[in-house]
């Protein structure tokens, strides 16, 4: 199996459990998104300096992943480039802001250390918290959760129809590289000369089956707004859900 098929594989998993039952699953979109929405505010809030403060706003990741019977392994193997561009953000802290902080024994600790240590751990956290989104909701409800908060339609629109038709544009992605792959046996990936043809040839294939799926849903009635409803109603577990959790992350970040 390629990449390819590994990332349409993965996505296909990602919507299996995100539509599995579980307790976690059950909760309200709104709620789960207003509840991750804040962790982030408020680690991002975190001083740059404040390594302990920002640690104790883990709480709410360790929390989740245990009682959702998330694996910590799967969040790494699958946000794996994403967490190593976040590791690179802050590389080069330790080399400007030099000033000693404190003595851990006789290892001299840096404002930029502490500092980039801090970038990295809130890259982490935004990264898994994000995760724990996908994984526990259905894009649908997630969309759903952001026409509740009043989010323009037309990025309701786009970010549903990126996420639902980001599969196709991998099979297309398929075809090309295993279309090349034939004509060029024996050769390791693609040769930097064709770069420039196989993504002219994926933005012409895009544009075709765009407009073949606007046309079938102009057909079956689409007015420029999808209507969407979630299957769960709110209940008190969904408020409950949220008010707490809102209450306990604000208490660690203040307090």
């Amino acid at each position: 199996m390629n990449r390819i098929s590994e990332a349409v594989a993965d996505l296909h998993k990602l919507d299996m459990e995100a539509g599995k039952r579980g307790w976690l699953q059950g909760i309200h979109p709104l709620a789960k998104l207003l509840v991750t929405v804040l962790f982030i505010l408020l680690t991002v809030s975190v001083g740059k300096y404040d390594l302990p403060g920002l640690l104790k706003m883990g709480i709410y990741l360790v929390v989740v992943f245990v009682l959702g019977d998330i694996s910590v392994k799967l969040l790494f193997k699958r946000m794996k480039l994403v967490l190593a561009v976040v590791c690179l953000v802050g590389i080069a802290n330790p080399f400007f802001d030099r000033e000693i902080v404190f003595m851990l024994g006789n290892v001299k600790i840096t404002g930029g250390m502490v500092s980039a240590a801090t970038l990295l751990l809130k890259g982490v956290y935004g990264v898994s918290a994000s995760y724990l989104l996908m994984v526990t909701t259905r894009m649908e409800d997630l969309c759903y959760a952001l026409q509740k908060l009043h989010v323009p339609g037309t990025f309701v629109t786009v970010l549903m129809l990126t996420y639902r038709y980001i599969i196709v544009l991998l099979k297309e992605m398929e075809r090309m590289t295993d279309a090349y792959t034939l004509r060029a046996p024996g050769q390791k990936g693609l040769h930097y000369k064709v770069w420039g043809t196989m993504v002219g040839q994926l933005l012409l294939r895009s544009m075709d089956r765009a407009q073949t799926v606007y046309d079938s849903m102009r057909l079956r009635g689409y007015c420029g707004e999808f209507y969407l409803r979630c299957k769960k109603t709110a209940e008190k577990g969904d408020y409950l859900y949220g008010i707490v959790w809102s209450l306990v992350l604000l208490a660690v970040r203040i307090l």
